[in-house]
């Protein structure tokens, strides 16, 4: 674990950390990620101070996900005391898409500390399986008087229940939330035969600022309470699809991270982005996605792959 008291964190990240165990027609290999860890990364990456709390075990994988995170300039703050790192054993397809098997135990202390940051972001298995969901949704309720607050559902129907309680769950923390985004896989299994652009109106009538839903090769859209946004995919060669979402939100903050004020200030920015200032958002975001599928793993650009 690596202490962060003398930073000041752009972005405070309370989420799972875990290690793929990812099987293809090549073999089996071990890599380290989990959503809320993958969007830490991405923000390292842009060289954004990001502190990731999760739970991670004092082994072996625990070793590995700790080292992943630091070369990214990422703090670790450990969450209680795990007898074991989480795995997700993750299956690629021909076409590069995951499918996952998850061993996680999400027991969060109460309340659950989190580092003072500029935004605060949660999301994925963290969000939704209990009982670590609901200290996760107290930590965001007692940081959004300081802090932007930022999810992604990132849906794992495996761990979530039923439909029912996880659309409860994801509905109370967009209510909460400035800035969603969510997959439209994740929009349909919520909320099937609506469209994706009509779940991201549902979630700004909800109390969302900015809602954001991916479509992969169909591109993504935003909406806020004044604009609707959609834009084409950036064209490029798929190699591998695990963490571009991540990579999509992790982008998509660092560009918030831009907008001057205080936390204040920041809120109202952000409600108000008129459609220009969002498709900036978008196309940045989905280029840097781009990058990350080109490339085996979850490998996000830095600040120079994707700006320079």
């Amino acid at each position: 674990m690596t202490t962060t008291e003398a930073r000041t964190h752009d972005v405070a990240v309370l989420g799972e950390a875990l290690v793929d165990i990812v099987t293809t027609a090549a073999g089996a290999s071990e890599r380290p990620g989990g959503s809320p860890a993958n969007v830490s990364v991405a923000l390292g990456r842009l060289g954004r101070n990001a502190t990731l709390v999760a739970r991670v075990a004092d082994d072996e994988r625990g070793a590995a996900l700790n080292a992943w995170l630091s070369a990214s300039g990422v703090d670790l703050v450990t969450a209680g005391s795990p007898e074991r790192t989480a795995t997700a054993r993750a299956t690629i397809g021909e076409n590069g898409n995951a499918t996952y098997d998850f061993d996680i135990d999400w027991v969060l202390p109460s309340p659950v500390e989190i580092p003072a940051a500029r935004i605060f972001h949660t999301g994925s298995v963290a969000a939704t399986l209990a009982p670590g969901a609901d200290e996760v949704r107290a930590a965001a309720e007692r940081a959004r008087a300081t802090a932007l607050i930022s999810y992604d559902p990132n849906i794992r129907p495996a761990l979530t229940g039923g439909r029912d309680d996880a659309t409860a769950r994801v509905e109370a923390l967009v209510a909460l939330a400035d800035v969603v985004k969510a997959s439209a896989e994740d929009a349909e299994w919520l909320y099937p035969g609506v469209a994706p652009v009509d779940v991201a109106r549902r979630w700004v009538e909800l109390g969302a600022g900015l809602a954001v839903i991916t479509d992969g090769e169909a591109g993504s859209l935003a909406v806020t309470a004044h604009t609707t946004v959609d834009i084409p995919a950036v064209s490029t060669v798929v190699v591998d699809t695990v963490g571009a979402g991540d990579t999509f939100m992790g982008t998509l903050l660092d560009g918030i991270l831009d907008i001057p004020g205080d936390i204040d200030e920041l809120r109202a920015r952000v409600r108000s982005l008129d459609r220009e200032a969002v498709l900036a958002l978008l196309n940045r975001a989905a280029r840097a996605a781009a990058i990350t599928v080109g490339r085996e793993g979850m490998d996000p650009p830095t600040r120079d792959d994707l700006d320079g």
